[in-house]
C-alpha cells in the first residue's frame, strides 16, 4: 500500500468534497442498485456487498478513476482541450441514459457549488458537465494528490451506495457500517 501524503489543509478540503454533505446529490442517485433490488436479484447484506464490490472493481475502478486521473493531469497541464475531452469521454461511458444523467446532473450540482465557493473551472457550463471531471478539477484546485483524490472519490460512491442499500434492502445501520468496513 503506497503512502499518502497531504497537507492538512488539502485533506480538509478531500473531506469536503468526500462528504455525504456535498450538495451535488449523490445519495439520490442508487446507479442501478435500486432495480437490482426491486428485481430481486439482491436481497440481503451479502448480496448487497457482492454487487457493490463488482461495481467497484469493474466500472468505478476501471471508468471513474482512470478518468478523475486523467481530468488532474489536464488540469494540471491547464489544458481545456483536454479537460473537456476528459469530461466528453466520462460522459460517453456512461451505458445508459439513466447513468448519463446521474453523472450530468452531480455535474451541474458540482459546478454550481464550485462557483459558489469561488472555484474556476474551464469547462463551459453550457454544455453536459460530468460529475468525474469536476471532481477531479475541484481535487486540483484544492492541491489534492491523484492518490488522495481517487481514496475520496471511492469513498464517496460507496458512502452513497451502502446509505441506498440501507434504505432500499433494507439494512440496519450495523449491517452498513460492517459493509463498509468489508467494501474498503
Amino acid at each position: 500500500m503506497a503512502a499518502i501524503t497531504t497537507t492538512d489543509t488539502a485533506l480538509l478540503r478531500l473531506m469536503q468534497l468526500s462528504s455525504v454533505s456535498l450538495p451535488v446529490g449523490g445519495y439520490a442517485f442508487s446507479q442501478g442498485l435500486e432495480f437490482a433490488i426491486e428485481s430481486g436479484w439482491i436481497r440481503n447484506s451479502q448480496q448487497v456487498s457482492e454487487w457493490l464490490e463488482q461495481q467497484l472493481l469493474y466500472s468505478v475502478a476501471q471508468t471513474d478513476l482512470p478518468l478523475l486521473r486523467l481530468t488532474m493531469i489536464a488540469a494540471d497541464a491547464q489544458d481545456p482541450q483536454r479537460l473537456q475531452f476528459c469530461n466528453d469521454l466520462a460522459l460517453a461511458c456512461r451505458e445508459t441514459r439513466e447513468l448519463r444523467l446521474t453523472d450530468s446532473a452531480m455535474g451541474e450540482a458540482m459546478n454550481r457549488l464550485l462557483v459558489s465557493l469561488g472555484l474556476s473551472q474551464p469547462l463551459p457550463a453550457s454544455g453536459e458537465l460530468s460529475f468525474v471531471a469536476l471532481f477531479g478539477i475541484a481535487a486540483h484546485n484544492w492541491q489534492i494528490g491523484y492518490p488522495t483524490a481517487a481514496l475520496g472519490f471511492l469513498w464517496s460512491w460507496l458512502e452513497n451506495q451502502v446509505a441506498a442499500a440501507t434504505k432500499l434492502v433494507p439494512l440496519g445501520q450495523t449491517q452498513a457500517q460492517q459493509l463498509l468496513g468489508e467494501l474498503q
